[in-house]
């Protein structure tokens, strides 16, 4: 499997300097496009996260910006240039639960009882919440695992490690993929 996307850095529509009208208390929620190719023929369902190790030197921990888990493969869309490609569009993480309510989607490090004064909305605290590096560039880690059957156990707004246990546990991992993309401070 193979993921790729038409930027190295997200651009700002999608990040820190997302317009307001992207935003949500401040945190840019409309999520990126991004390609998944060369997946393998055996794989029916989808699971990934967004994650910043670059923020563990900042708050502590790795910040969690969107996982999302039992995505159908038949349910998308392939890229008009590429057949072979699945497309993954602009905005998804907003739209996704309209248009397959079987892909759910965990809740981000927004949703932490350690974070005090942030917003509570679950479109931020269960859905993508983009870069917003505050001290330098950061490389975020956007991680897509196949499965030949969806994650038993999960529910809509599961913690990551709780979708990571299910993959583990689930002997069902035939590909999986990986791209750092970079966040601007």
């Amino acid at each position: 499997m193979k993921i790729s996307a038409d930027f190295t850095v997200i651009p700002d529509a999608f990040a820190k300097a997302a317009p307001p009208e992207n935003c949500i208390d401040g945190t840019p929620i409309v999520s990126f496009p991004f390609y998944i190719d060369a997946l393998d023929p055996a794989v029916q369902f989808l699971h990934w996260e967004f994650v910043d190790p670059d923020s563990i030197p900042v708050c502590g921990f790795q910040w969690n910006h969107w996982s999302l888990a039992n995505l159908p493969v038949d349910a998308l869309m392939y890229d008009f240039n590429d057949s072979h490609a699945l497309a993954i569009p602009a905005d998804f993480s907003r739209t996704v639960s309209a248009m397959i309510p079987e892909a759910i989607q965990g809740r981000t490090s927004a949703a932490s009882p350690l974070l005090q004064g942030r917003s509570s909305d679950s479109a931020v605290t269960m859905r993508y919440n983009g870069p917003y590096p505050p001290d330098q560039d950061h490389d975020y880690y956007l991680h897509v695992w196949g499965t030949t059957a969806p994650l038993a156990g999960l529910n809509q707004g599961f913690w990551l490690n709780e979708m990571e246990r299910a993959l583990r546990t689930s002997g069902t991992i035939v590909d999986q993929g990986a791209i750092f993309l970079t966040g601007k401070a």
